[in-house]
């Protein structure tokens, strides 16, 4: 997902995709820890995607919250 595409997304559906790609990022850890999964680099692009996301919310959030000190 690119970062036009996060950008698009609501507030609320960015705190949902970060919940579920953490789930899908555990469960992609989980099953390369007991045999190798077939393209390990799918693992690098779910950390880098879940940072996406959590820098768009926190910039989100800091957002509102210098509004709403206005």
């Amino acid at each position: 997902m690119k970062q036009d595409i996060v950008r698009d997304l609501t507030t609320e559906e960015v705190r949902e995709r970060i919940a579920e790609e953490r789930g899908i990022y555990t469960k992609l850890k989980m099953s390369h820890t007991v045999s190798p999964i077939e393209n390990p680099l799918k693992i690098r692009a779910t950390r880098r995607l879940i940072a996406r996301l959590e820098t768009e919310y926190k910039k989100r959030i800091m957002a509102s919250s210098s509004e709403s000190k206005k």
